[in-house]
């Protein structure tokens, strides 16, 4: 285990400034003097955390994939991490009235990763620029944008709306974009997106599927034709969408967690349970911050398995995934 062990000097300096004794405190008077001095963790998770988003929001995204993505973000929670840790067990320690404190910086150690993951978790709930980073990194190919003049500026001129939230405002300007450029990928996604938010889901799905027949590698058209079945409650096509997509991308996630949501649709807790356990392994694999969504959805069916008097089968299928529960 990497571990560092740092001696308490605070504690020096505390003593030295009580009540101007000159004398050293003893042991047990010291123990008595930092257990009163309390530190606002939520504070401090709040500041740690503001600081690795503002490093996130600095990630250059170009020509990166979703896993160059992702181990970015890594970087800058870990550059957070080991301070965290660092104010949190020195805290610790003033309320267990010890000497000196252990900053693990181990990334695969129990005590780290706990630490790594709250602040994982706040940028889940509150980082805007993680959310944004995370779903807007679908890769380019040669049918994604348009060569035509005119297109891209209608095309551009949606992308404006639609970052904005203006579904039906964009929704020509992409419409007019395929009409120029019928092989422009890029506009028929967001053109099927508008239409998905505007409730047109058969029309979303004509969308995407021109999208996918220029590329069928598209992510964009993979990822949200499932949500369109969903939308429809067309359980069984959202799960078959989310197998093409595990075809072509075998390592994603989403893949796993959709076909999870959707076997919870179904109130099919065990296989729900089954895929949402695979999508937090995937999701650990790339250190991506979505962890955090498919652990909550496992303590979901816990719950739901425990009440159906199945809890065993609930530790089993997350032995079975690898998953550890001490």
């Amino acid at each position: 285990m990497k571990a560092s062990k740092f001696p308490f000097l605070l504690l020096l300096f505390l003593c030295h400034q009580s009540l101007a004794q000159k004398d050293t405190l003893s042991r047990e008077a010291t123990k008595n003097l930092m257990s009163q001095i309390n530190i606002d963790t939520a504070s401090m998770l709040r500041d740690y955390g503001e600081k690795a988003c503002d490093c996130i929001a600095s990630i250059k995204v170009k020509k990166k994939d979703e896993k160059e993505i992702a181990a970015d973000i890594a970087k800058c929670i870990d550059k957070q991490t080991l301070l965290f840790q660092s104010i949190m067990e020195m805290n610790r320690a003033m309320k267990e009235g010890t000497f000196n404190i252990v900053i693990n910086t181990d990334k695969e150690s129990d005590q780290y990763k706990r630490y790594y993951y709250r602040i994982e978790e706040w940028l889940a709930d509150t980082c805007t620029a993680m959310k944004n980073l995370l779903t807007n990194s679908a890769p380019q190919t040669k049918y994604s944008v348009s060569k035509d003049k005119r297109a891209k500026e209608q095309y551009a001129h949606g992308e404006n709306l639609l970052r904005n939230e203006l579904y039906e405002d964009a929704l020509p300007f992409f419409q007019k974009a395929v009409e120029i450029d019928p092989n422009f990928a890029f506009a028929w996604d967001d053109l099927g997106i508008c239409q998905r938010r505007l409730g047109n889901f058969d029309a979303a799905l004509e969308a995407y599927n021109k999208s996918l027949a220029l590329d069928p590698t598209g992510k964009v058209p993979l990822q949200n034709i499932p949500v369109v079945y969903e939308f429809k409650k067309e359980y069984d096509k959202a799960i078959e969408a989310y197998k093409n997509l595990s075809k072509v991308y075998p390592e994603d996630p989403e893949a796993y967690y959709g076909t999870g949501r959707m076997y919870e649709m179904k109130e099919d807790f065990e296989k729900a349970l089954d895929y949402m356990c695979k999508a937090y392994n995937a999701y650990v694999n790339i250190n991506s911050p979505y962890r955090v969504d498919a652990q909550t959805n496992i303590n979901i069916y816990h719950k739901k398995l425990k009440d159906a008097d199945k809890e065993e089968l609930f530790f089993k299928i997350l032995k079975d995934n690898h998953i550890r529960t001490d």
